[in-house]
């Protein structure tokens, strides 16, 4: 399922949400120029290496894909190397993860989920509070991998997991809302109009399921870190939840706005 819009209008522009959007942007077009280089690459140096964190004094040996030409023509092989070290205190790997990104799909998929949904909770959040809550929530997405994968020696990037947390705190604020979704199945497509629980829903079972399958398998054969994304969607839930009995923020109908 791809989110194509939401029902809900904002009562404020969504300045945090259009920043945290370009920040992402910008370090993802100095990930792409730095790949064109030889060294160690921001994903190393910027990226939450869960062994890295919990033993920052141990030398960490990474996995590294080398191109190799064979009689069958070019193939990658799979090896390892040392790390190097990281560019900031190691635990502070683990917010600046969430702004970095492995690939355009990657990028592209998150900055349109976190254009879709982070414009309403920014609404109810106000600025400084969204920006608080969204890197709170990306905190809680690395604590939960870290918890889950605590021998992985795979750098974790990707703004996943703070989204998740957005989509959670959409998920308690507007029960009454529809997303417009498109279906693909099959060679069919189907664009049908979704409400937010049921869609938020879904998604948060799929990376229940798949992050209870990937428990049971190496981490590195699935590429995804599950358990950051129902980590940040959990707390997402469980600080609107808090905000709601410590502030009275109250759940607001579809197409109502401040």
């Amino acid at each position: 399922m791809f989110p194509i819009r939401d029902d809900i209008p904002s009562g404020r522009l969504p300045i945090v949400n259009w920043v945290v959007i370009g920040i992402c942007a910008v370090v993802f077009l100095a990930q792409w120029q730095e790949s064109q280089r030889p060294g160690p690459s921001l994903v190393e140096r910027f990226g939450m290496i869960p062994v890295r964190v919990l033993h920052p004094d141990r030398p960490v040996m990474i996995p590294d894909v080398q191109v190799v030409r064979t009689p069958f023509g070019l193939q990658q092989q799979m090896d390892e190397r040392l790390a190097a070290p990281a560019a900031v205190p190691d635990p502070w790997t683990l917010l600046t993860c969430v702004f970095l990104h492995g690939g355009w799909m990657h990028f592209l998929g998150n900055m349109w989920f976190l254009f879709i949904f982070g414009d309403n909770v920014e609404d109810r959040l106000g600025h400084l509070g969204y920006l608080l809550f969204y890197l709170g929530c990306g905190l809680a997405a690395s604590f939960a991998h870290l918890a889950t994968n605590s021998t992985s020696n795979m750098p974790t990037i990707g703004a996943s997991g703070a989204i998740a947390g957005v989509m959670g705190a959409y998920f308690y604020l507007y029960p009454r809302a529809s997303v417009l979704t498109l279906i693909p199945i099959v060679f069919y497509v189907d664009v049908i109009s979704l409400p937010a629980p049921i869609f938020l829903g879904i998604w948060f079972v799929f990376q229940l399921v798949q992050g209870v399958v990937a428990s049971s398998v190496a981490q590195a054969s699935t590429g995804v870190a599950w358990w950051a994304h129902i980590g940040g969607f959990a707390a997402g839930v469980a600080a609107m939840m808090l905000f709601a009995q410590t502030f009275g923020m109250v759940a607001r109908p579809a197409k109502e706005s401040t």
